[in-house]
């Protein structure tokens, strides 16, 4: 099968809705001081909104999952877009922080939503070979709204202000009329597709075993994902005294890293399978432990951190792909998001366990210990699972896990 213009149209707009998607979270977190004193409240309310919208995530896998099964992919990624950019604009004319904390409940849905369309329209539409280094390609759009988020707090945010940032949110809609206009429904959806809701939902209750294990697997994956990036930059300026301008520059090289580490991961999955490729990654992690956590100089705490998220977001290049595979076909819209957006709810308290660690330990023991035993685990947890490289999607007897 040909890589066709078709395919680079999915691809794309399925990369640029999780790009945009993480752009609008993150402009939340750039932003904590100033809405904490535009709105007159302290910064713990504002990193509660925060909390907020991970907790509606789910729900929104959940909603967005279940019409992508029902309706389609295409349709509802639509929908999904136009829903969140709305809201993110809606944001910036908050004139409340009540108002502000409900736009980002509501935020949480459509953000909840976007990545398990996305996976799945994409893994079902491109050829089976190009899944591995496409699925790195699609995940690098986390850490690449990251970057646009950054770059939009040094220049926007201080000549037009904060709200402006949030207007920025109405690019997206414009993602929803690409789709409409070169993106094609999945062909496996159309094989597979089931009848009415209470289907789907039975198909999900006769995996239930897969469903918990994907649920486990991907907590892991978020103890290892933020376990090394939301305390990283306090990190940083607490135990190693380094100004706040250069861990802007540090964050934005370890999320180059990260770029690269998703793609690069993600096609030695095509050549080595998921599950290895997942593994090598985890153990390129584990190595640069001591210099990410306890490196003597700016400089080898900026390798540590590159070659980390080099690792930790390598492994991650390749989940889009794998959660799809695992999945049965008739609910892949519903349950890798499902399964994603349950993960980073069970591993929410994430910081508030290396924070609490820090007492007892130091800051670099409790980051360092805490990234130890969360990839020792998730890494007999990923070796001791199934593995379903190259499952052909459109096989009419492919709904077995």
């Amino acid at each position: 099968m040909f890589f066709s213009g078709s395919h680079w149209h999915t691809v794309v707009a399925c990369f640029l809705g999780w790009t945009l998607d993480a752009f609008d979270f993150f402009v939340v977190v750039f932003l904590v001081g100033t809405l904490a004193e535009s709105f007159q409240v302290s910064k713990a309310e504002i990193i509660l909104t925060l909390t907020v919208t991970l907790a509606t995530r789910p729900a929104g896998a959940f909603i967005f999952g279940i019409l992508a099964d029902r309706y389609g992919r295409r349709l509802s990624l639509m929908a999904n877009v136009l829903f969140y950019s709305v809201v993110e604009v809606l944001c910036g004319f908050a004139p409340s922080f009540t108002v502000f904390i409900i736009l980002r409940a509501l935020y949480g849905l459509g953000m909840g939503g976007e990545w398990g369309i996305g996976a799945s329209l994409t893994m079902e539409s491109v050829p089976r070979r190009w899944r591995g280094i496409l699925s790195g390609v699609l995940q690098s759009g986390y850490p690449v709204g990251y970057l646009l988020a950054a770059v939009a707090a040094r220049f926007v945010l201080p000549v037009w202000g904060w709200r402006a940032m949030f207007f920025l949110g109405a690019a997206p809609a414009l993602l929803a009329l690409y789709i409409r206009a070169g993106v094609p429904e999945s062909k496996a959806w159309l094989t597979h597709r089931e009848a009415n809701v209470w289907a789907i939902l039975r198909t999900v209750g006769r995996h239930w075993k897969s469903f918990l294990y994907l649920v486990l697997m991907m907590t892991m994956m978020m103890f290892l994902s933020h376990g090394t990036q939301d305390l990283y930059p306090d990190f940083l300026k607490t135990s190693h005294n380094i100004k706040a301008s250069t861990v802007s520059d540090l964050a934005v090289l370890y999320n180059i890293g990260a770029i690269l580490g998703s793609i690069l991961f993600g096609y030695l999955s095509e050549q080595f399978g998921r599950k290895r490729s997942m593994l090598g990654a985890f153990g390129l992690a584990l190595v640069v432990v001591p210099f990410w956590a306890f490196g003597g100089s700016i400089g080898v705490l900026a390798a540590g951190a590159f070659l980390m998220q080099m690792g930790v977001q390598g492994a991650w290049g390749i989940i889009p792909a794998h959660l799809s595979e695992l999945s049965p076909d008739s609910v892949r819209g519903l349950l890798p998001g499902l399964s994603y957006h349950m993960g980073i709810l069970i591993a929410a308290p994430t910081n508030t366990i290396e924070y609490a660690l820090r007492d007892h330990v130091g800051y670099a023991w409790a980051m360092a210990g805490f990234e130890i035993a969360v990839i020792v685990i998730g890494g007999i947890i990923i070796a001791f699972g199934r593995e379903q490289k190259g499952k052909d999607f459109l096989a009419t007897a492919s709904d077995t896990t």
